[in-house]
């Protein structure tokens, strides 16, 4: 299945209009970071719709400076709100509300390309709607392919989507080998994927003190500007999981070729071993700003606002084996990945589900691991041969996980 199905068709583009550009999770660190690089480039790219959930101020402020045709929030209330503070900056822009409108802005035939970066299982259905309308999609979602990967793969070769990675990791896999080459990976001298981590605040503390680690300890990533439930996601290593998980569909690759590797400094976003011994690596200053640069502009290059990076500064680069004893949920991520199935999406809710509970005080940062772990145990995993199935093994999932939740919180 091809990573840039449609390659030929952007590369064949002989007109100068600007491409337009919907955000879906606007108001998100990676939804803010498109739009300063958009904003660099008003030549290149033009916004044509943004979304947002929570942070409606933050999502007016955008519509005033990008001017978008349309704005999507969650519900009717929060519509409401959008548009009074529109109005009153005299911005033009259509409100729009609920499922169905994020959908219609990530397929409308006016968008050439659709940043996708709702976090969370929420992102799975306007991504696949931009799928099947063939758009080029920049995917910071990962949830997409934990979820579905089989079916979003399918999808994006079956209308000539095309999709490029965003995060850091499977953007620097991307750029590490050879030109078109995202499926067998051996023919093309491949051995090996390398993701690497930086191991989160909590790499070298006492594990027998992160029972008692904080929402706010978790959130407080060493590298990143992150959304908190990313930020706990990366300090349990899950979101290391979830990437591994992630590059088997983006790659074709099996759980045995891909390897993480803890890199404290974030300089080396990701590497590609080869059959021959090289080890070809991505570098770069931790700012997302570069792969969404990179995405946006593929084949070519454009400037990105981020800093260059110093080499002659660096006082080491360090590299360790992940300690599963640590990061549980690292090994939980590669035994949903081999069990197949629906069970990646099981994993994915019950992390949904147990983060949400840690953030609000209701589950230990060490007992995020071991409700996913119950959760995997209790509900059955299927083959995930409809969006439906995976549906139905997502709320299972979540109402399992909810149930276990309540009995504990009521023993």
């Amino acid at each position: 299945m091809s990573i840039d199905a449609n390659l030929k068709q952007v590369l064949s583009r002989t007109d100068c209009a600007p491409q337009q550009v919907t955000i879906l999770g606007a108001t998100g660190s990676i939804g803010v970071s498109t739009l300063d690089v958009i904003a660099r480039h008003p030549d290149r790219f033009s916004v044509f719709a943004l979304t947002g959930y929570r942070q409606i101020e933050r999502l007016a402020e955008q519509c005033v400076q990008f001017k978008p045709a349309y704005a999507v929030v969650g519900d009717e209330a929060s519509a409401q709100k959008l548009t009074e503070l529109l109005n009153q900056a005299s911005c033009a822009t259509t409100v729009l509300f609920g499922a169905e409108a994020a959908e219609h802005v990530a397929s409308i035939p006016e968008v050439d390309v659709v940043m996708a970066a709702i976090v969370g299982a929420a992102g799975l259905r306007p991504t696949l709607a931009a799928a099947r309308a063939g758009k080029r999609i920049l995917l910071a979602n990962k949830e997409s392919l934990v979820m579905s990967g089989a079916l979003f793969m399918a999808e994006v070769e079956r209308h000539g989507a095309t999709l490029l990675p965003i995060d850091s990791e499977h953007n620097a896999v991307f750029q590490s080998l050879p030109a078109g080459c995202n499926q067998q990976l051996q023919k093309h001298g491949v051995k090996r994927i390398l993701l690497t981590a930086s191991g989160g605040p909590f790499r070298t503390s006492p594990v027998s003190s992160l029972a008692s680690v904080t929402p706010e300890q978790a959130c407080a990533h060493p590298n990143w500007v992150m959304g908190r439930k990313i930020s706990v996601d990366s300090a349990t290593m899950m979101n290391k999981g979830l990437e591994v998980i992630e590059a088997h569909w983006l790659f074709d690759a099996s759980a045995d070729e891909i390897s993480v590797v803890i890199h404290p400094q974030s300089v080396i976003h990701s590497m590609v071993e080869y059959l021959d011994g090289s080890v070809i690596a991505q570098l770069g200053n931790p700012d997302m700003r570069t792969p969404i640069a990179h995405a946006l502009s593929y084949p070519e290059r454009i400037e990105a606002g981020v800093k260059s990076l110093d080499l002659t500064a660096l006082s080491g680069l360090h590299f360790e084996q992940p300690d599963l004893d640590r990061f549980p949920c690292l090994a939980l991520a590669f035994h949903a990945l081999r069990q197949g199935g629906t069970a990646p999406a099981i994993l994915n809710a019950a992390n949904e589900v147990a983060v949400d509970a840690f953030l609000d005080r209701r589950l230990s940062f060490t007992g995020i691991h071991h409700l996913i772990a119950e959760v995997l145990s209790r509900v059955a995993t299927t083959d995930a041969d409809s969006l439906d199935t995976v549906f139905a093994a997502d709320h299972a999932a979540r109402e399992c996980a909810t149930q276990i939740l309540t009995q504990r919180s009521a023993a």
